[in-house]
């Protein structure tokens, strides 16, 4: 099997060499399967990350739980902690870019949601595998967070991103639901 640092490095590539128009037809496609899960229809609060230049786009989604009415919280990482905190947005113009060209929340614009107040949480990643374990970006931050969190978990993919598999460890949780552009996976753990 190979290892994470091996994955992560392949993966990016891979997705680097997709073209973005590509990217952008399959973001939009991920975005209307998310619109008919019975996790986004009936979320009044969502936390969703702020997509990459080479992830699912997931602005699509944030504008259409504005429109929904729905709360949107985003991940505000805390580096000396080695933690994150969830925060509320209603505008872009409420973001930042942080280390490595990330969007985060401006804390003075913005205030903290709480785990319990999530009701679907999009778990971003580089690679999965069916049973809904993920590769990450190796911070960690994710793993830690899922620890407290107790709702619903979806992440978004690409095809391309699906691996037969991965490299798992005791502190890895899986995510409940997989969606891609094709298809919506439910974790067969």
């Amino acid at each position: 099997m190979k290892t994470k640092r091996d994955l992560r490095k392949e993966m990016k590539e891979t997705l680097l060499s997709i073209d973005r128009v590509t990217l952008n037809k399959w973001s939009q496609e991920i975005t209307e399967h998310v619109l008919s899960l019975p996790e986004w229809v009936n979320a009044k609060t969502i936390g969703i990350t702020i997509s990459g230049e080479y992830e699912v786009n997931t602005k699509y989604l944030i504008e259409k739980a504005w429109e929904s009415k729905k709360r949107v919280a985003v991940p505000k990482c805390h580096s000396k902690t080695k933690t994150m905190t969830f925060r509320e947005i209603t505008s872009f113009s409420q973001l930042e870019v942080v280390y490595y060209g990330l969007q985060e929340p401006i804390e003075d614009q913005t205030k903290e949601v709480l785990h319990n107040e999530m009701d679907v949480l999009f778990v971003p990643g580089l690679c999965f595998v069916t049973n809904g374990y993920r590769l990450g970006h190796g911070g960690g931050y994710y793993d830690r967070y899922l620890t407290e969190y107790g709702g619903n978990t979806v992440s978004l993919a690409f095809p391309e991103q699906l691996v037969e598999e991965l490299p798992v460890e005791a502190f890895d949780i899986p995510v409940q639901k997989i969606v891609t552009n094709t298809k919506v996976i439910i974790a067969d753990d």
